[in-house]
């Protein structure tokens, strides 16, 4: 059996605008709009670049977005070795070497 868009829309006589949400970074309404919900809050965004704008972490030297692992000191976020030694985080590797 196919699925059909009354099949998986919530309100499936409901217009698109009707059905859309507001992206809370850029404002656009879209009926594929998605949440994420951290620490207690739900977002609501339309594009995962709005999601990263809002919620990822800012490299404290680059000031980059940090969607990867990246490195984090006492609070403090950075995109990778290389910046977090440049702010002075010495000891800072891109990676360990094993035994």
């Amino acid at each position: 059996m196919a699925l059909t868009r009354s099949m998986i829309s919530p309100h499936p006589k409901a217009s698109v605008a009707q059905q859309s949400q507001a992206c809370e970074v850029c404002g656009n309404l879209y009926d594929k709009a998605f949440e994420v919900k951290l620490h207690d809050r739900v977002y609501t965004f339309d594009c995962f670049e709005c999601a990263i704008h809002r919620l990822a972490p800012q490299c404290a030297h680059c000031h980059c977005r940090v969607i990867g692992h990246g490195i984090e000191n006492d609070g403090v976020f950075y995109c990778c070795a290389h910046c977090a030694r440049r702010a002075g985080e010495t000891s800072a590797r891109d990676r360990v070497d094993g035994d």
